[in-house]
């Protein structure tokens, strides 16, 4: 789920994404033989965003995204979703008693949470040790993602270094481990937010594609389409939106895979669930 915050400026993208171009290209190109070598990304066209819980998606869905305790929907496009960089409320216990150092902890010795997500702690990314060691346990559930037969993982909260001790630098060298372990599986790796830092993902992590909450709201798409193309996942919420998908829709610049959903991802038949789809 998106980490709420304004939209990116701008002037912060540029100088971010100005000393991303590869040599003799623009930013996010590659050559070739390392496009070839990607797994393919989700195709375009509607899809549904089920972190709230599995349904039986619409029928005119080509791709699901859900959760890793969850099962792929058979004969779609099916991505894994996958807390990459805090853990996730079920599993606090898991780290903070049995991995303690891979919390990041505050000045104060205390474990740092998610201040819109409290019940998330965000994982020490600072050293090369420490990443292995959360790369290597996170691959235990891209494994499962890979065994129950998904064919894309998203890695959320690559952004958990504007909440933190921790920088962009260090979150994208574990990203380039989380993406090789999906690559060894045979899964496509998604970007999760993160806009100014998608040219970057994609040269430095591997990234296939990318999910992208609220980028029509925020007017950020572009930085994500500039980069992976079609091969962009939209999902937008009615509270941001500020207006009807349709209209949405008929954007030329809107990339072809956007959804509109309710904040909380509900199911059908719970009050205020909400999916429409360009």
């Amino acid at each position: 789920m998106r980490r709420y915050r304004g939209p990116c400026a701008l002037a912060l993208v540029c100088l971010l994404c100005a000393s991303c171009a590869a040599p003799g290209g623009t930013a996010g190109e590659e050559s070739p033989a390392e496009s070839a070598a990607r797994p393919s990304g989700p195709p375009p066209g509607p899809f549904d965003y089920q972190l709230g819980g599995a349904y039986p998606p619409a029928a005119d869905a080509v791709t699901v995204v859900r959760d890793a305790t969850e099962h792929p929907e058979p004969g779609l496009y099916s991505v894994c979703y996958v807390n990459g960089f805090q853990t996730q409320p079920q599993d606090a216990s898991f780290w903070l008693e049995e991995h303690p150092d891979l919390v990041l902890r505050g000045a104060d010795g205390e474990p740092v949470a998610d201040p819109d997500w409290p019940d998330e702690y965000l994982l020490d990314t600072s050293t090369a040790e420490r990443r292995g060691r959360i790369a290597d346990l996170v691959a235990d559930t891209v494994g499962t993602c890979a065994e129950r037969g998904f064919d894309a993982v998203e890695f959320d909260n690559l952004d958990s270094f504007t909440r933190g001790a921790v920088t962009a630098v260090d979150n994208l060298a574990l990203a380039a481990d989380l993406v090789a372990a999906a690559h060894a599986l045979g899964l496509a790796a998604a970007q999760k937010n993160t806009a100014e830092l998608a040219a970057r993902a994609r040269r430095e992590a591997g990234f296939d594609f990318a999910v992208a909450e609220e980028c029509v709201a925020f007017d950020e798409c572009a930085a994500y389409t500039s980069v992976y193309g079609d091969a962009v996942l939209v999902v937008e919420y009615p509270d941001t939106l500020g207006t009807g998908l349709a209209r949405v829709c008929d954007d030329p610049d809107t990339p072809p895979s956007t959804v509109l959903r309710d904040r909380g991802l509900l199911v059908p038949g719970r009050d205020g669930h909400l999916r429409e789809s360009c």
